[in-house]
């Protein structure tokens, strides 16, 4: 149900792109004001992660949850309802919000539910995988949706998955907060809310007006500003939202920084093959969509892969071979031109890249919230999650100005940067992969006894 509910979630981010030209069409959307329906969802969603992530800690995440789920069913069917562009634009935003709470939540709650090293390690891989499945599923149903019925029915669609969550999920997972009754830290939490956002807004127009903008310029500073005054605060505060212990550990901080990289350039090189192939080799924008199937099918196949290879060979090298691999298929995307054919040129780089990014999707989602407890599970998702949103703005924003060779190029740089920090940095068997051989040698014994 977890998972169901995150496919619908991750769905969103991709579904609104190719049904764009008729929205604009029936509401009337100006050429300024239309990409907004996109960016008014990543900005809620990437800009409240962190605050929702904790609140899950603290006033329950199953609560959390279902309030973001609810909140995600509204917001689509005022959506689907939206008749003029600033109705439309508030139901996105209201999805945004809806997600930043659910999202989060969810993955606090399979990492709680499953405390077993590898059975974690499983259950985070398939609910990446089927997340993964949202982003390339999104592409497909926009098209079909749009062409075949209206454009409303790609939110009201949503609305059928979320009243199965409502009803189901209090009867499969139990309540769980973080322990000692702790409130949440508002002054931490406006702060780090504020620097969030206007991250997010400045790398949102980035893409609109380029680095040279005033307002870019502003809102990044402001958002250094915000985080300089948080760290202040938090280093007083006798309960800070992000406990001091948290980033101590090097496994989690480590997988967060090379997922950073990772995001910048897997959401990039997801930007710009859609663009080449509708522009260069001349695919409708719902063949586009289905070119992108056998993403979905590489990904799951690397995320079959990713747990016992890790198990094999430790986390660090598993990590650092996913790696290698995504920086083959960017270098093999990347050569993608104008006349070239779907199967000799595209599909190749497109199924070794899909590959990697289902060896890597599980092992970095485990490694982030390495050691967390009933006390910041949620905040551990939440930064994950948080750093996978952001990591992706930056690279949309930076990358796609490159151009589609060298975009997909400086992203292969970026993973390569990502891979030298695990590499360098990351502990060579971390504690979730020595506790799981570990069990394995009591099993053994257990079973040896018997």
């Amino acid at each position: 149900m977890l998972c169901l509910v995150q496919f619908m979630l991750v769905l969103d981010d991709t579904v609104v792109s190719v049904a764009l030209p008729s929205i604009r069409h029936e509401l009337g959307f100006s050429a300024s004001g239309l990409p907004w329906v996109v960016n008014a969802y990543f900005l809620a969603f990437g800009g409240l992660l962190l605050l929702c992530g904790r609140m899950a800690d603290l006033l329950g995440r199953r609560r959390v949850f279902l309030i973001g789920v609810a909140l995600f069913g509204l917001a689509s069917l005022a959506c689907g309802l939206a008749q003029e562009p600033w109705q439309l634009v508030i139901g996105r935003f209201g999805q945004g919000a809806g997600s930043a709470m659910a999202s989060p939540a969810a993955m606090s709650m399979i990492t709680l539910l499953y405390p077993g090293p590898e059975a974690r390690a499983k259950a985070l891989g398939i609910w990446g995988g089927i997340a993964a499945l949202g982003g390339t599923t999104g592409l497909v149903l926009s098209g079909a949706l749009t062409d075949l019925a209206s454009w409303r029915g790609i939110f009201l669609i949503n609305l059928p998955v979320v009243a199965v969550a409502l009803a189901l999920l209090p009867r499969l997972v139990p309540e769980s907060r973080a322990p000692g009754g702790r409130r949440l830290d508002v002054p931490g939490a406006v702060l780090i809310t504020g620097a969030a956002v206007s991250l997010v807004y400045g790398l949102l127009r980035v893409g609109e007006t380029g680095w040279s903008d005033p307002l870019v310029i502003g809102a990044v500073v402001l958002s250094v500003a915000l985080m300089v005054a948080f760290l202040v605060a938090e280093s007083r505060a006798a309960a800070p939202l992000v406990p001091r212990s948290f980033l101590a550990s090097r496994t989690r901080v480590v997988a967060n920084g090379a997922t950073l990289l990772f995001s910048m350039a897997m959401y990039a090189m997801s930007f710009l093959l859609m663009l080449q192939v509708q522009t260069a080799l001349g695919y409708s924008p719902l063949l586009a969509g289905i070119a992108y199937l056998p993403y979905g099918a590489g990904i799951l196949a690397g995320m079959w892969l990713s747990s016992r290879l890790s198990l094999r060979i430790g986390t660090r090298w598993a990590l650092l071979l996913a790696f290698v691999v995504n920086i083959a298929g960017l270098l093999l995307l990347s050569d993608v031109a104008a006349g070239d054919s779907y199967a000799a040129h595209v599909l190749p780089g497109m199924l070794v890249l899909s590959v990697g990014n289902g060896l890597s999707l599980p092992l970095m989602a485990t490694a982030a919230v390495d050691g967390t407890t009933e006390a910041d599970a949620g905040l551990g998702s939440a930064l994950f999650t948080s750093v996978q949103q952001i990591g992706g703005a930056v690279g949309v924003a930076a990358l796609t100005m490159l151009g589609y060779s060298r975009g997909l190029t400086a992203g292969a740089v970026c993973v390569a940067l990502g891979a030298v920090l695990i590499g360098a940095l990351l502990p060579s068997r971390p504690r979730f992969v020595k506790q799981t051989a570990n069990e394995l040698r009591q099993t053994g014994s257990t079973i040896g006894s018997r």
